[in-house]
């Protein structure tokens, strides 16, 4: 059971407030339909959101915390690099004067160093033993200055909660125990007999030296500030976890039951096309990079491409030129969009749901059934609010609907289920659009996050100076080949994206068939790309300096180069097949696990990649990725057209980033909203409005066509794929907010064109 009482109030105010909304929504479903069961389930959901939000909260503040050390000590280090700097140029003074044998005798080396070059020079250069750095370079010291704010908070946190540990961090686990009763009784000394084995060796040299000296007060310091930090660690990897929650559960409980697991692999190999045997899966592995060096080995062996080897061996890949787009584009692009009819954004919002329906997707949290004849009006003025980050209060003043009906109507249907539902609803109808095909088949997409500033704290926000003033949080979107936002999730602007780049592809509810994923470097590491062939899919980055990183091959060095020369040579690692054969099954089962919605991807990839003491399920899905990756990496040297679609579809995703800047318009773009929850439903908003006018765009763009070729002859609808839907010049996002929904519902058709000489 979790207890909260030990907190500060103002930490348990805002954890009190987690999960408040599920507790009203099922104490109304009490009341209308006297669903005990149901209340009792949210009421536990809670519970457990509550948990994760506390370890959570404790894994901030720690990050935040070593942040500011780290910040604070390269700003040291580069002080002290300059300081280095003088000390060498003296020695090259020094030097020159005890080299010069001609001039000066080696009885007046001395006399000449301290009379040219000056004793209080030579003084101020030297530097005292004991100034030497740690291992670590300072960093835990710089930790430790920050130690008052550390007691603020992590004597309640771990008085709050209750702890579980794989065996190899039970001497972590006993030190977390140790810290509690110190904690609890206010004992000042840490015990002789407490575990020190889980102390990583860089800061090892703390204790020591404490320990050398007697010095009690800082062994406790850095004692203590290991064990916390290893705990955050530990949490995150999985080697110790929390009873009770969700995103820090117990490991094993994320795969599927080893006991039904035999019943489960033959239709999972079958769904997604995996062999069940291991040395089949090589097998075929190793015919795919065959294949794939025997189409790289003419590109390298030609010498003069834009991949090549340079004279001494290194492998050059030129970035790709600009794609050709014939001329006839932007004007045929400008032309049909001075056809488009010229709607409120308001309009175009009601003619999209008239097309798919997708407001009906969003239904009351308490299961009512009747809907208002006005309920319509207030949630498109209730996702506006959000999409365009008004809020409630200026949209009220904008629409005219009261505050307290948009708060409502926010609170009771805007969920994240729904609002998913309602997105998958949009992008089903744009699926069927006849020009959507022209973009694509819908088997292909891509991912990247957009980074928003943040105003005020928030759980999700991070501070990167690259991107902003303070802090800001970051939307990942997946966009398919056809233009269509399918998957929206917020993410801390520091984490890396390939931890969350199956998540929506796996959760995928549309009706798009995807197959293929394209991702920049950050959407990659050798265990996505295990997991992407182990489910089903193909992952095809465009990674960053491709020629650098180390490819491997399956046979020995000489029977690899000898069949291919050029090739061959680029592959100098080898893959622990062994290891693979031995951890197939378990890898399966990992894959079912996600495929299956058993857990999250981003959970398990998280904890994979956060892990210090690789498993060896985790080594053996870096070995089977390794393979992979060298496989994908030889097909994208050898084929261009490959590369110039891998960019054309992330460049589709780049256009929808700044479709959705033009509609969060308000507030600079700044997102006010603290909660992680709240975040995701103001994203999953956005995203709803951005695929609307992806949708009606797609829709009026073909019915300018039909009008262009009446009058111009057939129009070559391969230009069209190169004309974006993500235009928002001819709508208009601004002013007062109406809702004419009666007369958008009573239209029978679409609304009529604009002539080339009507005005704007």
């Amino acid at each position: 059971m979790l207890d909260l009482s030990s907190l500060p109030d103002a930490r348990r105010r805002r954890l009190a407030g987690v999960g408040r909304r599920a507790t009203n929504q099922a104490l109304a479903r009490r009341d209308e339909d006297k669903r005990y069961p149901v209340l009792l389930a949210t009421a536990a959901e809670c519970a457990v959101e509550v948990l994760d939000e506390l370890v959570s909260m404790f894994d901030q503040a720690l990050s935040n915390l070593e942040n500011r050390a780290r910040r604070k000590l390269d700003e040291h280090l580069a002080r002290r690099a300059r300081a280095s700097e003088d000390r060498l140029t003296l020695l090259d003074e020094m030097l020159a004067v005890a080299t010069d044998l001609d001039n000066v005798p080696d009885a007046a080396v001395g006399a000449k160093l301290r009379s040219g070059i000056g004793m209080e020079r030579l003084r101020a250069a030297r530097r005292d033993p004991k100034d030497r750095l740690p291992r670590d370079h300072g960093h835990l010291a710089m930790v430790d200055a920050s130690f008052t704010y550390l007691r603020e908070f992590a004597p309640h946190v771990i008085g709050a909660l209750t702890f579980a540990a794989s065996t190899e961090a039970q001497p972590l686990a006993e030190a977390v125990t140790i810290l509690r009763e110190l904690y609890a009784r206010g004992g000042r000394k840490v015990p002789d007999d407490a575990p020190t084995a889980f102390v990583p060796t860089r800061w090892r040299d703390y204790l020591d030296r404490a320990a050398k000296s007697g010095n009690s007060t800082a062994y406790r310091h850095y004692w203590e500030l290991a064990t916390l930090l290893g705990l955050r660690d530990a949490l995150r990897s999985g080697d110790i976890w929390v009873p009770g929650s969700r995103r820090y559960a117990d490991p094993t409980t994320l795969l599927l039951p080893a006991e039904q697991w035999p019943t489960w692999r033959h239709g999972y190999c079958a769904l997604v096309q995996a062999p069940a045997e291991a040395n089949t899966a090589l097998e075929q592995a190793g015919q795919q990079l065959q294949a794939a060096l025997t189409d790289l080995e003419p590109v390298l062996a030609a010498g003069d491409g834009p991949v090549r080897m340079s004279e001494t061996g290194e492998l050059t890949v030129n970035r790709l030129s600009a794609e050709a787009v014939p001329e006839e584009v932007e004007k045929l692009r400008l032309d049909l969009v001075e056809l488009l009819p010229r709607p409120q954004l308001t309009e175009l919002l009601i003619e999209v749901d008239r097309w798919s329906a997708w407001s009906d997707q969003l239904t009351h949290a308490g299961g009512k059934t009747h809907r208002e004849p006005q309920l319509r009006r207030n949630l498109y003025a209730a996702i506006l609010a959000q999409a365009c980050n008004f809020g409630p209060t200026a949209m009220a003043e904008a629409s005219g609907i009261s505050e307290e009906t948009l708060r409502w109507t926010t609170e009771w249907y805007l969920r994240e289920d729904t609002l998913r539902e309602a997105n998958a609803a949009i992008v089903n109808h744009h699926h069927e659009l006849p020009l959507a095909s022209v973009w694509g088949g819908g088997t292909m997409s891509s991912s990247d996050g957009q980074r928003f500033p943040m105003r005020g704290k928030s759980l999700t926000a991070r501070a990167m100076s690259r991107y902003f003033v303070d802090e800001g949080v970051a939307t990942y979107t997946h966009v398919s080949d056809q233009h269509t936002t399918y998957g929206t999730k917020v993410i801390p602007v520091t984490d890396r994206e390939a931890v969350y780049v199956l998540d929506e592809i796996l959760g995928n509810t549309t009706d798009l068939p995807i197959t293929e994923h394209a991702t920049d470097t950050a959407g990659q590491t050798l265990t996505v790309f295990a997991l992407f062939t182990l489910t089903g899919f193909t992952l095809s980055p465009r990674i960053r300096d491709l020629g650098g990183i180390t490819l491997h091959r399956l046979g020995t060095r000489k029977e690899t180069t000898s069949a291919f020369p050029h090739a061959g040579a680029l592959l100098t690692g080898t893959i622990d097949t062994a290891l693979i054969r031995s951890q197939w099954d378990e890898m399966l089962r990992l894959a079912a696990s996600l495929k299956y919605g058993h857990t999250t991807a981003s959970l398990v990839v998280s904890k994979l990649h956060a892990s210090s003491r690789r498993s060896a399920l985790a080594q053996a899905l870096v070995e089977y990725g390794k393979l992979q990756r060298t496989i994908y990496a030889l097909r994208y040297l050898a084929d261009e057209a490959y590369r110039r679609r891998i960019t054309r579809q992330l460049n589709k995703g780049e256009s929808l980033h700044s479709l959705r800047r033009d509609l969060f318009f308000a507030h600079e773009g700044t997102v006010r909203r603290r909660h992680h929850e709240q975040q995701t439903e103001q994203a999953l908003c956005l995203s709803l409005v951005t695929n609307a006018v992806i949708t009606w765009n797609t829709a009026y763009l073909e019915l300018a066509l039909e009008r262009l070729s009446q009058r111009r002859g057939r129009i070559d609808r391969d230009l069209l794929a190169h004309v974006s839907p993500a235009l928002m010049e001819h709508v208009n996002p601004y002013g007062t907010y109406e809702f004419p929904i009666e007369a958008e519902y009573a239209r029978s058709g679409y609304r009529p064109l604009r002539s080339p000489s009507d005005t704007v």
